[in-house]
């Protein structure tokens, strides 16, 4: 679950600096990330949506090179499409994550990139993938990006099996919160994006919406933000 570093990579162009996150709730998912575009030390854009869509239902957020990350979610956008029509059904989010896989594994020298895919389909509902080098797992959920490292004590403590989607909204948002607070190259706004049966919702909670679990102008914890 752990993303690449986020400098300068020469050829590889700009590399995100950035904090990804997806859950599994009880009916759909909801996914996360931090808007920040970093190469080295500057930043190069503040509010870059890195969650993509691979088809109506299935999207994935995006860590690595910021080229290399956009890249394979075009493809796979454009082999679902395909895909779908082939069969003449909505595809399976196991099927979005494996054609990632598949790219990863196949061009793991030429790209730096990790994706999480997540998603619902009508056969097991809401999905959550980890994708990395050519390595797929499903899991309740992953994190991802420089900013993963700050919070993995934090979402270990925080998950809970079948939460609603309210509370996962909110376990996704107090965990960018929480990385973009401390990882230097995660920042901006934070964008959500919410999967289930129904649709999509996208949201985008701003900077200074965020909650703040500590502040250091009065030195008192302060309490999370409720979606």
């Amino acid at each position: 679950m752990q993303g690449s570093n986020c400098d300068y990579g020469g050829s590889k162009g700009l590399k995100m600096g950035t904090t990804i996150i997806a859950i599994e709730f009880d009916g759909g998912v909801v996914l996360g990330s931090d808007s920040r575009v970093s190469a080295g030390e500057t930043v190069v854009n503040r509010v870059m949506n890195k969650l993509s869509p691979l088809h109506d239902k299935i999207y994935c957020a995006l860590s690595g090179s910021a080229a290399d990350a956009q890249t394979i979610a075009e493809i796979v956008n454009y082999q679902l499409d395909v895909h779908s029509i082939e069969v003449d059904e909505e595809p399976l989010v196991c099927s979005a994550a494996t054609l990632v896989k598949n790219i990863s594994y196949k061009y793991k020298e030429e790209l730096s990139a990790h994706l999480i895919v997540g998603g619902w389909d009508k056969k097991d509902g809401g999905q959550v993938f980890a994708t990395l080098n050519g390595l797929i797992t499903r899991q309740p959920f992953a994190v991802g990006g420089s900013g993963s490292f700050y919070i993995y004590g934090f979402v270990d403590a925080e998950y809970r099996p079948r939460m609603t989607r309210q509370e996962s909204q909110e376990f996704v948002i107090n965990s960018l919160s929480l990385a973009m607070s401390r990882d230097g190259s995660s920042g901006g706004v934070a964008y959500l994006v919410t999967i289930d049966s129904e649709g999509v919702e996208e949201k985008c909670v701003l900077g200074n919406q965020l909650p703040r679990f500590y502040d250091p102008d009065i030195m008192e914890p302060s309490k999370a933000a409720k979606v």
